[in-house]
């Protein structure tokens, strides 16, 4: 238990620092942009990704990493799952058929985003996007 919640430390801090590398680019708003317009392509993010590594992070963190691959490089975004919008009905994990969808929020660039995933357990593979929220003050 403990090594899981160490690796799943490890993966945010290098989400993190691929964040900041983005951030002097100055390509994270084009980013935005671009995932918020229409479905695109994902899979499961993480450096293994798996089917028990998946439910685990649904269920037992309540966070997981959606890798939109259709961007240079791949873009693993780490989010809170929103257990209400989440629907796991048609996610049958122990047979690994079915469809997870999944729902969450993230901030990247200080936007605050959701994003939406349809994830099919056999290939760890789906479609997905990001949704611009307001900004709360």
């Amino acid at each position: 238990m403990k090594n899981r919640y160490i690796r799943f430390y490890l993966e945010l801090l290098k989400f993190h620092v691929a964040i900041e590398k983005r951030k002097r680019s100055g390509s994270l708003d084009n980013l935005v942009q671009c995932l918020s317009k229409g479905y695109h392509p994902v899979a499961v993010g993480g450096p293994k990704p798996s089917l028990t590594t998946f439910r685990n992070s649904i269920e037992d963190m309540g966070y997981v990493l959606i890798k939109f691959t259709g961007t240079r490089g791949g873009t693993d975004l780490g989010m809170w799952i929103d257990m209400d919008s989440t629907d796991l009905n048609q996610a049958h994990f122990d047979r690994h058929t079915g469809i997870a969808h999944v729902e969450g929020t993230l901030i990247l660039n200080n936007i605050n985003l959701r994003c939406i995933a349809d994830i099919e357990l056999a290939t760890l593979q789906g479609t997905g996007r990001l949704e611009v929220q307001p900004t709360l003050h």
